[in-house]
C-alpha cells in the first residue's frame, strides 16, 4: 500500500511557501466494493472502544452545526450527503460556497468533516460521523497561499462561523507559535460571546510541532491530543502542553476525500474532530448548557489517564462519549479551559491615555511546564515569530551556528591582536 507523506500539521504560517497540513500520513484504502463497504466502517474502532455507539442511544447530533474552518469539505461525496448546509471561502481563492478544496493539502477539509458528521453510504457502509445527524458549515482556507492573510483568514472565519449559526468551531491548525494575533482575540472573545464551542488540534510531534501552539493555547479552546489504537500517547502525532483538555484517537483513521474514495490517516487533526462531534452530541442532549457547561461535561467524565490529571500528555484523560451525553454532571459556571477575557485583562495592555489604542505584545510563552517566559520584550525574536514570516526553522538553526562561528573567530582575532601588542 502506497504511502503519502505529509508536511506538518495544517498550519496558518505558510513554511517554504507550503500549506502543511494536521496529517502524519496519508494511505489509500483501495478499491472497496460496494457490497462490501463496511470494511470501511469497521475500521472506525472508536465508535465502539469511546461509547459513541452507545451515546447515539440518547442523540445522534440532530439541531446542532459544526463549522469546519479548513480546506474546504466537498459535500457532493456521498459519505457527506446532506451535511454541508452552507459555508464561504475567506482566502479569496476558493468558491463562494467553501466546499471547493483549496491550498496544497486540499483533502483535508473533507476527512476532517468525514469524522464529524459523514453519513455513511447506506446500511453499515461508509464512513459515519461521531455526530451523523448534525449540520456542518464549510469555511475554506488557504494559509499562506490565500489572496487574504493569514491570521485574517482565521479570525474571519471564526467570525463568519459564529454569524452563521455555528454551535461548535472545528481548527484542526495550529499556528506554531504560543502566541496569537490582537485580530484573534476579538474573533475568539465574539464566539465565546456568542456561545460557541472551539475544538483545536494540539498538533504533531512527528510534524515538528513539540509544544502546543495557537489556537490550541488560546483560554477556553477545547484543546485535543492523540492516542494510538491502545490509548497511549502518540510520540508522532499529538504536541504536549498545558492547555490540552482531553485525548481522542489519532492513529489508524479512516476519512473520505474529494470526489469520493477513502484513506487511512493519522494526527491530532482526525483527533480533534472526533471531538467535535462529541461536542454536537453533548449540545443536542443538552441545548441548554453554555460552552462552560459543555466543555465540563467533557472533561469531568474523561477516563482519567496520566500522572497528574490534569496533565500535558493526556489532558482530563480520554474521551469517554457515553458519559458525557449521559451522566450526571454538577453545573459550572467557569470554563474549565480558562477565560480569554481574563487574560486580555492581564496581558493585553489597556489604551493609554492618547488614546492610541493598545500595544500589541506577545502571548506568555512555556518553555517547560509550570515555568513562564514573557517574551514580549526580548530583542531578539522566538523561533516562532520568524517562522511565521516564511524563515524555515533550518535556516534559522543554519544562521545561528554561522553566527556563533563568526563570533568565536572575532574573539579569537582580538587575543591574538593584544598579545602582539
Amino acid at each position: 500500500m502506497s504511502e503519502r507523506r505529509r508536511t506538518s500539521p495544517l498550519r496558518v504560517v505558510a513554511i517554504s511557501a507550503a500549506l502543511a497540513t494536521g496529517i502524519l500520513a496519508v494511505a489509500p484504502i483501495g478499491d472497496v466494493p460496494t457490497a462490501h463497504a463496511d470494511a470501511v466502517r469497521s475500521a472506525e474502532y472508536w465508535l465502539a472502544d469511546y461509547g459513541v455507539q452507545a451515546a447515539w442511544n440518547t442523540t445522534r447530533g440532530a439541531g446542532v452545526t459544526v463549522a469546519v474552518i479548513d480546506t474546504g469539505v466537498d459535500g457532493s461525496v456521498a459519505d457527506l450527503s446532506g451535511a454541508v448546509v452552507g459555508g464561504t471561502d475567506v482566502s479569496g481563492i476558493g468558491t463562494a460556497d467553501g466546499q471547493t478544496p483549496v491550498g496544497d493539502d486540499d483533502e483535508h477539509g473533507t476527512m476532517v468533516g468525514s469524522l464529524i458528521a459523514g453519513r455513511g453510504t447506506g446500511g453499515n457502509d461508509g464512513v459515519i460521523g461521531v455526530a451523523p445527524e448534525a449540520s456542518l458549515l464549510s469555511i475554506s482556507v488557504a494559509l499562506g497561499a490565500g489572496v487574504v492573510g493569514t491570521d485574517d483568514q482565521i479570525a474571519n472565519a471564526v467570525r463568519w462561523a459564529v454569524d452563521n449559526g455555528a454551535d461548535v468551531i472545528n481548527m484542526s491548525l495550529t499556528r506554531n507559535s504560543l502566541d496569537w494575533p490582537t485580530s484573534w482575540d476579538d474573533a475568539f472573545l465574539y464566539a465565546a460571546d456568542h456561545d460557541v464551542v472551539i475544538v483545536a488540534a494540539a498538533g504533531n510531534r512527528g510534524s515538528g510541532t513539540t509544544e502546543v501552539g495557537a489556537p490550541a493555547t488560546i483560554p477556553g479552546v477545547l484543546t485535543v491530543a492523540g492516542v494510538d489504537r491502545d490509548g497511549d500517547a502518540s510520540f508522532d502525532a499529538s504536541s504536549q502542553g498545558i492547555t490540552i483538555a482531553v485525548s481522542a484517537p489519532s492513529e489508524q483513521l479512516v476519512g473520505v476525500v474529494p470526489g469520493g474514495g477513502y484513506v487511512t490517516w493519522a494526527g491530532t487533526s482526525g483527533a480533534t474532530p472526533i471531538v467535535s462531534g462529541l461536542v454536537a452530541l453533548v449540545r443536542a442532549a443538552h441545548p441548554d448548557l453554555d460552552v462552560a457547561g459543555v466543555i465540563n461535561r467533557i472533561v469531568s467524565t474523561a477516563t482519567p489517564k496520566g500522572d497528574p490529571v490534569p496533565g500535558p500528555i493526556y489532558g482530563y484523560g480520554l474521551i469517554n462519549a457515553e458519559a458525557a451525553v449521559t451522566a450526571d454532571v454538577p453545573a459550572v459556571t467557569d470554563n474549565p479551559m480558562g477565560s480569554l477575557a481574563q487574560w486580555i485583562a492581564t496581558y493585553r495592555p489597556s489604551p493609554d491615555a492618547s488614546g492610541a489604542g493598545p500595544k500589541v505584545i506577545a502571548a506568555p510563552e512555556t518553555d517547560e511546564p509550570g515555568k513562564t517566559t514573557d517574551r514580549a520584550a526580548s530583542w531578539w525574536p522566538s523561533v516562532a515569530k520568524l517562522t511565521m514570516n516564511g524563515i524555515p526553522i533550518a535556516v534559522i538553526s543554519v544562521f545561528l551556528m554561522l553566527l556563533a562561528v563568526i563570533i568565536t573567530a572575532a574573539v579569537v582575532h582580538v587575543r591574538r591582536v593584544r598579545r602582539r601588542e
